[in-house]
Protein backbone atom coordinates (compact mmCIF):
# COMPACT_ATOMS: atom_id res chain seq x y z
CA UNK A 1 0.00 0.00 0.00
CA UNK A 2 1.21 3.46 -0.77
CA UNK A 3 2.65 5.40 1.63
CA UNK A 4 1.46 8.56 2.95
CA UNK A 5 1.42 11.11 5.16
CA UNK A 6 -1.78 9.97 6.97
CA UNK A 7 -0.51 6.29 7.19
CA UNK A 8 2.42 7.30 9.05
CA UNK A 9 0.86 9.45 11.54
CA UNK A 10 -1.72 6.47 12.31
CA UNK A 11 1.35 4.09 12.52
CA UNK A 12 3.01 6.73 14.58
CA UNK A 13 0.21 6.94 16.97
CA UNK A 14 -0.17 2.88 17.24
CA UNK A 15 3.53 3.04 18.28
CA UNK A 16 3.46 6.02 20.52
CA UNK A 17 0.40 3.71 22.28
CA UNK A 18 2.82 1.19 22.75
CA UNK A 19 6.10 2.52 23.74
CA UNK A 20 5.62 6.58 24.99
CA UNK A 21 7.42 9.00 23.31
CA UNK A 22 10.98 7.51 24.35
CA UNK A 23 10.33 4.51 22.56
CA UNK A 24 8.79 5.98 19.31
CA UNK A 25 11.28 6.12 16.29
CA UNK A 26 11.22 6.40 12.63
CA UNK A 27 12.50 3.09 12.55
CA UNK A 28 9.72 1.37 14.25
CA UNK A 29 7.03 3.70 12.16
CA UNK A 30 8.31 2.15 9.25
CA UNK A 31 8.53 -1.81 10.46
CA UNK A 32 4.55 -0.96 11.34
CA UNK A 33 3.89 -0.21 7.89
CA UNK A 34 6.35 -2.72 6.52
CA UNK A 35 8.48 -0.42 5.01
CA UNK A 36 12.02 1.08 4.50
CA UNK A 37 12.61 3.97 7.40
CA UNK A 38 14.19 5.83 4.41
CA UNK A 39 11.04 6.11 2.52
CA UNK A 40 9.21 7.73 5.42
CA UNK A 41 11.79 10.67 5.41
CA UNK A 42 10.05 11.67 1.82
CA UNK A 43 6.71 12.33 3.36
CA UNK A 44 7.93 13.02 6.91
CA UNK A 45 11.56 14.38 7.62
CA UNK A 46 11.86 13.43 11.41
CA UNK A 47 10.52 12.17 14.42
CA UNK A 48 9.83 15.57 16.05
CA UNK A 49 7.88 16.88 12.55
CA UNK A 50 5.92 13.72 13.18
CA UNK A 51 5.16 14.05 17.06
CA UNK A 52 4.08 17.50 15.65
CA UNK A 53 1.34 16.06 12.98
CA UNK A 54 0.59 13.59 15.84
CA UNK A 55 -0.42 16.01 18.37
CA UNK A 56 -2.10 18.25 15.42
CA UNK A 57 -4.56 16.07 15.01
CA UNK A 58 -5.32 14.92 18.36
CA UNK A 59 -6.07 18.42 18.87
CA UNK A 60 -7.89 19.54 15.53
CA UNK A 61 -10.14 16.54 16.31
CA UNK A 62 -10.87 17.70 19.72
CA UNK A 63 -11.17 21.37 18.48
CA UNK A 64 -13.75 20.41 16.05
CA UNK A 65 -15.30 18.53 18.19
CA UNK A 66 -15.87 21.38 20.54
CA UNK A 67 -16.76 23.47 17.77
CA UNK A 68 -19.95 20.93 17.31
CA UNK A 69 -20.69 21.45 21.05
CA UNK A 70 -20.78 25.19 21.02
CA UNK A 71 -23.15 25.38 18.27
CA UNK A 72 -25.60 23.23 20.02
CA UNK A 73 -25.36 25.33 22.85
CA UNK A 74 -28.60 27.22 23.44
CA UNK A 75 -27.54 30.92 22.10
CA UNK A 76 -28.03 32.28 25.67
CA UNK A 77 -25.21 30.06 27.11
CA UNK A 78 -22.73 31.95 29.50
CA UNK A 79 -19.19 31.61 29.39
CA UNK A 80 -19.51 29.02 32.20
CA UNK A 81 -21.36 26.64 29.63
CA UNK A 82 -19.30 27.32 26.97
CA UNK A 83 -15.97 26.37 28.72
CA UNK A 84 -17.88 23.50 29.68
CA UNK A 85 -18.82 22.73 26.70
CA UNK A 86 -15.30 22.60 25.21
CA UNK A 87 -13.61 20.87 28.19
CA UNK A 88 -16.05 17.84 27.98
CA UNK A 89 -15.60 17.39 24.38
CA UNK A 90 -12.04 17.52 24.77
CA UNK A 91 -12.20 15.55 27.36
CA UNK A 92 -13.66 12.83 24.67
CA UNK A 93 -11.83 13.30 22.37
CA UNK A 94 -8.14 12.70 23.87
CA UNK A 95 -9.52 9.52 25.80
CA UNK A 96 -9.98 8.30 22.51
CA UNK A 97 -5.92 7.71 21.51
CA UNK A 98 -4.11 6.18 23.70
CA UNK A 99 -1.28 8.46 24.78
CA UNK A 100 -3.82 11.08 23.76
CA UNK A 101 -3.17 13.28 26.85
CA UNK A 102 0.52 13.10 26.66
CA UNK A 103 0.35 14.30 23.05
CA UNK A 104 -2.01 17.34 23.93
CA UNK A 105 0.12 18.45 27.03
CA UNK A 106 2.74 17.97 24.16
CA UNK A 107 1.40 20.10 21.36
CA UNK A 108 2.22 23.65 22.42
CA UNK A 109 5.71 23.02 22.58
CA UNK A 110 6.03 21.57 19.17
CA UNK A 111 3.51 24.71 17.85
CA UNK A 112 0.59 22.57 16.70
CA UNK A 113 -2.09 24.83 15.31
CA UNK A 114 -4.22 22.70 16.18
CA UNK A 115 -3.45 23.35 20.18
CA UNK A 116 -2.58 26.63 19.37
CA UNK A 117 -6.28 26.66 18.26
CA UNK A 118 -8.15 25.09 21.54
CA UNK A 119 -6.17 27.53 23.59
CA UNK A 120 -6.74 30.24 21.53
CA UNK A 121 -10.50 29.99 22.08
CA UNK A 122 -10.35 29.27 25.37
CA UNK A 123 -8.69 33.06 25.91
CA UNK A 124 -11.97 34.18 23.80
CA UNK A 125 -14.09 32.42 25.73
CA UNK A 126 -12.46 34.20 29.06
CA UNK A 127 -12.14 37.62 27.66
CA UNK A 128 -15.56 37.58 26.85
CA UNK A 129 -16.72 36.89 30.51
CA UNK A 130 -14.51 39.41 31.60
CA UNK A 131 -11.48 37.86 32.92
CA UNK A 132 -8.80 40.35 33.42
CA UNK A 133 -5.77 39.99 30.85
CA UNK A 134 -3.06 39.23 33.23
CA UNK A 135 -5.48 36.06 34.28
CA UNK A 136 -6.40 34.12 30.92
CA UNK A 137 -3.14 32.55 30.25
CA UNK A 138 -2.82 31.11 33.23
CA UNK A 139 -6.55 30.18 33.43
CA UNK A 140 -6.93 28.69 30.33
CA UNK A 141 -3.63 26.94 30.69
CA UNK A 142 -4.86 25.40 34.10
CA UNK A 143 -8.34 24.55 32.24
CA UNK A 144 -6.39 22.45 29.58
CA UNK A 145 -3.70 21.15 32.07
CA UNK A 146 -6.83 19.86 34.05
CA UNK A 147 -8.07 17.93 31.08
CA UNK A 148 -4.96 16.24 30.59
CA UNK A 149 -4.06 15.72 34.16
CA UNK A 150 -7.73 14.04 34.01
CA UNK A 151 -7.61 11.91 31.21
CA UNK A 152 -4.12 10.28 32.62
CA UNK A 153 -5.84 8.99 36.12
CA UNK A 154 -8.41 7.44 33.64
CA UNK A 155 -5.96 5.77 31.14
CA UNK A 156 -3.43 4.59 34.14
CA UNK A 157 -3.12 1.47 34.13
CA UNK A 158 -1.74 0.67 37.74
CA UNK A 159 -1.94 -2.80 39.71
CA UNK A 160 -4.88 -3.06 41.29
CA UNK A 161 -3.83 -3.94 45.33
CA UNK A 162 -5.90 -6.70 47.15
CA UNK A 163 -7.30 -5.20 50.16
CA UNK A 164 -8.28 -7.34 53.36
CA UNK A 165 -11.88 -6.64 55.42
CA UNK A 166 -9.23 -5.64 58.31
CA UNK A 167 -7.04 -3.66 56.09
CA UNK A 168 -10.51 -1.76 55.16
CA UNK A 169 -11.60 -1.53 58.54
CA UNK A 170 -8.31 0.69 59.23
CA UNK A 171 -8.59 2.56 56.47
CA UNK A 172 -12.01 3.77 57.25
CA UNK A 173 -11.05 4.40 60.67
CA UNK A 174 -7.87 6.13 59.45
CA UNK A 175 -9.37 8.41 56.41
CA UNK A 176 -13.02 8.24 57.03
CA UNK A 177 -13.84 11.25 54.57
CA UNK A 178 -11.53 10.06 52.16
CA UNK A 179 -13.23 6.69 52.34
CA UNK A 180 -16.83 8.09 52.24
CA UNK A 181 -16.30 9.95 48.99
CA UNK A 182 -14.32 7.06 46.87
CA UNK A 183 -16.82 6.17 44.76
CA UNK A 184 -19.75 8.21 45.03
CA UNK A 185 -19.64 9.67 41.88
CA UNK A 186 -19.08 8.42 38.44
CA UNK A 187 -15.90 9.99 36.04
CA UNK A 188 -18.25 12.14 33.69
CA UNK A 189 -19.95 14.01 36.82
CA UNK A 190 -16.34 14.42 38.87
CA UNK A 191 -15.40 16.12 36.03
CA UNK A 192 -18.45 18.14 34.83
CA UNK A 193 -18.09 19.22 38.99
CA UNK A 194 -14.59 19.95 39.07
CA UNK A 195 -14.92 21.96 35.91
CA UNK A 196 -17.75 23.94 37.57
CA UNK A 197 -15.15 24.48 40.37
CA UNK A 198 -12.47 25.46 38.30
CA UNK A 199 -14.96 28.36 36.55
CA UNK A 200 -16.04 29.15 40.11
CA UNK A 201 -12.52 29.87 41.25
CA UNK A 202 -12.01 31.63 37.97
CA UNK A 203 -15.45 33.94 38.25
CA UNK A 204 -13.79 35.31 41.33
CA UNK A 205 -10.98 37.21 39.32
CA UNK A 206 -14.02 39.05 37.00
CA UNK A 207 -15.13 42.66 38.10
CA UNK A 208 -18.29 42.52 40.25
CA UNK A 209 -19.85 44.75 37.72
CA UNK A 210 -19.25 42.19 34.62
CA UNK A 211 -20.13 38.88 36.37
Amino acid sequence: MKLTVERIIDAGMAVFAETGYHGLSMRRVAQRLDAQAGSLYYHVPNKSALVQLMADRVARQAYDAGTTALDELDPGADWRQRIEAQLVTLRHSIRRHAGGPVMLADSPKVLSPGALSLMERLLETLREAGVPAAHRGVGADALLSHVTGFVLQEQSQSPTVAVSADDAAALRERFPMTVAEAGTLTEDEKFTRSVRLLCAGIETLIEPTRR
